[in-house]
């Protein structure tokens, strides 16, 4: 028989509930507090907790499904990591536009000449010896990087090249701004990437503490994580993507509610 075992971190509790598959019902809940920024404690808690309500081996866990407001909280606190934003082809006075400016808080930006035109053709070359002399002047305690060219969707060719160097010089997590949005409007697309670069420390650590209590116990499943319109993706895709997992919580809740009313 399979169980399912649903994590939910909030900012104040974090649930965990045991469901059983073949008879579409509840088998245990149970509730721990959130411990920041230890996250395994209050993971660990709420699981041990539920596994010795239900008597269910950990072994008979089928899938684990994580859902958080973390991502949520973050961005509406103002928290997260410090990032770094590559922004080519752009004039300066264009972080202005679509809240970026507001959103990177005074985080390092690295202006580039480069990016595409409309038709996907080069507008200038990429200089790669200007940018890793950039990041060499970057402060220090940065966590991550946002990487944003003109026209990025049409060809990604500059982003890319900026994220391979910018990997191999630093070793941080590196979001490109096509992966994210396949819209045109480029300060909109960095604003996401930054959004992403600065949740991706927060989200692995949720995740690598739900892996590493799962493991503890013997638990051999896959790991899903449900994003903000209710669907369940890989945790290596959330772990990417973290902008994905945006009302995770509140998703959450309403396939919750909608299971458990029938509505």
């Amino acid at each position: 028989m399979a169980y399912l075992l649903g994590v939910d971190t909030g900012g104040t509790y974090t649930d965990a509930a045991i469901l059983d598959e073949a008879e579409d019902r509840v088998v245990a809940s149970a509730k721990s507090l959130t411990t920041r920024p230890d996250l395994s404690k209050g993971v660990g808690g709420a699981i041990d907790a539920a596994l010795e309500a239900s008597g269910i081996a950990p072994g008979a866990i089928a899938m684990v499904s994580l859902s958080t407001t973390l991502a949520t909280n973050a961005l509406v606190e103002g928290q997260g990591g410090r990032v770094a934003l590559v922004f080519i082809g752009f004039e300066g006075p264009e972080l202005a536009r679509a809240g970026l400016e507001e959103a990177l808080k005074g985080d390092p930006v690295i202006l580039l000449p480069g990016g595409h035109s409309h038709s996907g053709t080069e507008i200038a070359a990429l200089d790669l010896a200007r940018l890793e002399a950039a990041i060499a002047a970057l402060p220090p305690g940065l966590t991550g990087f946002a990487v944003a060219a003109s026209f990025a969707t049409r060809n990604p060719g500059h982003e890319t090249a900026a994220r391979d160097l910018i990997r191999r010089l630093t070793g941080l997590p590196v979001t490109c701004s096509h992966e994210l949005s396949a819209g045109l409007n480029g300060p909109r697309r960095a604003l996401t990437a930054v959004l992403n670069a600065r949740l991706i420390g927060m989200i692995d650590r949720l995740i690598a503490a739900c892996e590493a209590h799962m493991s503890s116990l013997g638990i051999d499943a896959p790991l899903m994580v449900v994003r903000g319109d209710g669907a369940l993706v890989s945790a290596t895709l959330a772990r990417e993507r973290p902008i994905e997992t945006i009302l995770s919580g509140p998703a959450a809740s309403i396939a919750g509610a909608s299971w458990l009313t029938g509505i």
